[in-house]
């Protein structure tokens, strides 16, 4: 695929992009010219180092070693092996009969992506170096699995390791809407309407023109209008030109004009400019308006490559000139990923978005339809995975193995590592102690000075603050303002120091409930290794499961009726039940560690007032397909992607034996779960940007 970056385990951006970095300049010092420069940026293996979960050996190839990748690999193995021995889970493992539908009763309205992660304003590439040691030194301040209560396997076969989004294109994300349909890009065409102006809109203006007409329609320019010229002057030219800037220029009219024996087609605010303007009514209607039989919203499913979601309707918003918030949409989806979702726009037409096709890289537009309605966030029913697991070290048999249990058992639906941050201070902690009504804290853990891996930038603006508590002072550190940081900064500056909680909630309100609900999810994974510690998978008195959406405890009678993929847990909250067994106490135990009263999980301030939600315990994919695939070349696709269908690219040829092997793993997983986890499950290892950056220095020795 074109412009395409390999990429690094599941990494959040900021260290995503560090490591890009550091790795790129390490390598090219340390690594033969020959070598492509596309493993420069070769992902590696993980390991598991989490107590009562001893890792793996990593057995290596004995044969020769012919060039710089395979040395490499052969690195990584030598020194897993050296700190690794074989165990397997303790956890007696029940046959269980096919259980009902894996829901997440969720009552906390969260903005979550593809792995359930929250959106977040997430940090750019830093300006930092520095050699592998150091970066790996730096890298010791990060969490482990261990250190977020995840901890526990299902299931009984021996890990092996793998290498996942060697190539961003291993890793492909396809939405699943309300319907069950799994949404694919296989149409370009565009509806035919008459309505529609002719494709000459797209050429008609100069950059020039269409400079000008920006600046005029962004209020940027002290002109209250643009005089464009016809230079040929024909009713249909000039009508052309009244269609093109008010299709590309939303929020302008025009009008022709007669100037020194010229024609000009005047463009002008529709609003605001009563010197031009005139008011249109329902007797006199604006030209060229949104035609009554036509659906008030393009639907299209949209294509993109190493851009999560947000980001990709910021590009279309600025191309089509239009606020990002005429867009809607079911999910976010990641970036590290090829992924294909459905969007809707209100009132932008199939032809003008065909038209970005030529002009937008990494992003593709097709299957358009006009509805009536908008998409809203939440209604789909999940998301479909292609995985490839590159370099995998397992024999056929432990590859069957961790399948088959992930198909008939499934995995602990665990939150996994994105949701607590990548620094030394994991999100929960703050969440903590807004729920503590600490504010003091909440200022002092995002303020800080911290160890690890940030910006240049961060690392003064941190220093200043510790040294003069002024929040103007340290704010003129930052060139970029909407950081976390910046934004609670502008806040103090705004509010005074003694008014923390007005200058928190200048912070965007997913942003300040993402640390509530990280320090939920917290408690959650840790109750949930408690629990299948000390029951294993069955179902057990005391243990609850849903209701209609009601959590309920099932009785001593019942036990058989149900099974462990029936069992929810609940994030703590107002408007929940806790099991009636020791896991109920262990809940009470670990809040009331943190100084909070699990029965009064109401705040003063009502958007930190958590009603809780239920979660299932173990989730077992749909739709779960496999197998194993040879190949010699990592540069090389092992599957072809929508697009490369639609552009009539053959299927790779996968040969009978190669240098490698390679899992294709396919599955369906519902809303607000983790494609992180069911792998770890599959390869039982550590996800911690931690364990994958240790074995990325070992990597480039």
């Amino acid at each position: 695929m074109k412009g395409e970056r390999e990429q690094l385990f599941c990494a959040p951006k900021v260290l995503f992009l560090l490591a890009h970095k550091w790795t790129l300049k390490q390598s090219v010092k340390r690594i033969k010219r020959s070598v492509p420069q596309e493993t420069l940026y070769r992902s590696v293996p993980l390991n598991m180092e989490a107590v009562q979960m001893t890792s793996l050996k990593r057995p290596h190839s004995e044969d020769d070693v012919a060039n710089v990748d395979e040395i490499k690999r052969q690195k990584i193995s030598e020194e897993s092996s050296k700190t690794g021995n074989n165990s397997e889970q303790s956890i007696d493992i029940l046959t269980e009969q096919p259980g009902k539908p894996l829901l997440e009763d969720k009552k906390d309205n969260i903005i979550l992506n593809e792995e359930g992660e929250e959106e977040d304003n997430e940090l750019e590439e830093s300006d930092e170096e520095g050699d592998p040691e150091s970066f790996a030194d730096m890298m010791k301040h990060g969490l482990t699995e261990l250190d977020v209560g995840i901890t526990k396997f299902v299931s009984f076969h021996k890990g092996f390791s793998g290498i996942l989004k060697e190539r961003y294109s291993d890793f492909v994300v396809h939405e699943i809407g309300k319907d069950g349909r799994i949404s694919h890009l296989d149409d370009f065409s565009v509806p035919v309407d008459d309505e529609d102006p002719s494709e000459e809109i797209f050429t008609v203006l100069s950059n020039e023109d269409k400079q000008h007409l920006e600046e005029l329609q962004l209020f940027k320019n002290k002109e209250t209008s643009v005089a464009i010229e016809v230079i040929e002057d024909t009713k249909e030219k000039r009508t052309v030109i009244h269609q093109a800037v008010k299709s590309l220029f939303p929020g302008l009219e025009t009008k022709t004009e007669d100037r020194d024996g010229k024609k000009y087609i005047v463009a002008y605010h529709a609003a605001g400019k009563k010197a031009l303007a005139k008011v249109r009514t329902a007797t006199d209607p604006r030209k060229h308006s949104w035609p009554k039989s036509r659906g008030s919203y393009c639907h299209f499913v949209l294509y993109k490559e190493n851009k999560d979601t947000m980001d990709a309707i910021n590009v279309l918003s600025k191309f089509l000139r239009v606020k990002p918030n005429i867009f809607s949409y079911m999910g976010t989806k990641d970036k590290r990923a090829i992924t294909v979702q459905e969007i809707a726009v209100l009132r932008i037409t199939a032809q003008r978005l065909a038209h970005l096709n030529k002009c937008l890289m990494n992003f593709k537009l097709g299957n358009f339809s006009y509805k009536n309605h908008p998409l809203k966030l939440g209604e789909l029913q999940g998301n479909h995975f292609t995985v490839v697991l590159r370099n995998i070290t397992g024999t056929d048999d432990q590859v069957q193995q961790a399948m088959h249990s992930l198909r008939e058992i499934g995995f602990i639906n665990y939150y996994g590592m994105q949701r607590f941050g990548t620094t030394a201070v994991p999100t929960y902690q703050v969440g903590r102690a807004i729920l503590q009504n600490n504010w003091n804290e909440v200022m002092d853990l995002i303020l800080k000075p911290r160890p690890g891996a940030e910006k240049g930038y961060l690392v003064k603006c941190r220093e200043e603050w510790a040294k003069t508590k002024d929040p103007a002072a340290a704010l003129k550190k930052l060139p970029v303002k909407r950081c976390v940081e910046g934004q609670l900064l502008r806040g103090l500056s705004k509010y005074g120091l003694k008014n923390i909680v007005s200058a928190f909630g200048i912070i965007p309100r997913n942003n300040r409930l993402m640390y509530i609900h990280s320090y939920q999810s917290y408690i959650w994974n840790n109750m949930v290794s408690k629990r299948i510690e000390e029951y294993g998978l069955k179902a057990v008195s005391g243990d609850l499961v849903l209701k209609g959406g009601t959590g309920v405890h099932i009785e001593e009678a019942d036990v058989d009726s149900y099974t462990i993929h029936d069992i929810v847990m609940p994030l703590p909250g107002f408007d929940v039940i806790y099991p009636k067994h020791k896991i109920g106490d262990a809940y009470k135990e670990m809040l009331a560690a943190d100084n909070l009263d699990i029965s009064n999980m109401r705040h003063k301030i009502r958007d930190y007032s958590l009603s809780g939600a239920y979660r299932k315990i173990i989730i077992r994919p749909q739709n779960v397909r496999w197998e194993v695939v040879a190949y010699d070349d990592p540069r090389i696709p092992l599957f072809n992607t929508d697009l490369d269908k639609l552009e009539g690219k053959p299927s790779p040829i996968l040969a009978k034996e190669g240098k490698f092997k390679a899992l294709k793993m396919e599955f369906s997983l519902p809303p607000s779960t983790y494609a992180t986890m069911a792998i770890r499950e599959v390869l039982k290892m550590d996800t911690s940007i931690k364990n994958q950056t240790q074995l990325n220095t070992i990597w480039l020795r």
